[in-house]
């Protein structure tokens, strides 16, 4: 498991992730648990918890109340996911939330070692 980083060194979902676990708590934890299963199942995640967009790009998906939580992702090799984008939505996910994933799986593709978070 591997999460996106900005060529300015931040990954958009850790910085998502950490303002949800001070925003919502519950939701944060749920979010925490999705990641762990993809990291486990890999390919293997299905739905409901996860769903083949399309260009490659997947999504995690966590509900609380009538609040949806979206991680999208890519693999990279042998089932490597990349979390490469996060965001709250209510229905569909916006055509400018799934273009910014693409863009940011396309940067992977083509720099792996620069755009892989690491502390």
């Amino acid at each position: 498991m591997l999460f996106f980083r900005e060529p300015g060194g931040r990954s958009p979902v850790l910085d998502w992730l950490r303002e949800l676990r001070q925003t919502d708590p519950k939701a944060f934890a749920k979010c925490v648990a999705l990641i762990d299963r993809l990291r486990e199942l890999g390919h293997e995640l299905r739905r409901p918890v996860a769903d083949f967009l399309r260009d490659g790009i997947y999504e995690l998906r966590a509900r609380k109340g009538h609040v949806n939580y979206r991680i999208l992702y890519f693999f990279h090799g042998k089932g490597v996911a990349v979390l490469a984008h996060s965001l709250t939505k209510e229905d569909v996910i916006p055509e400018a939330d799934f273009a910014r994933a693409l863009s940011r799986k396309r940067a992977f593709e083509e720099d792996p070692e620069t755009h892989t978070y690491r502390e």
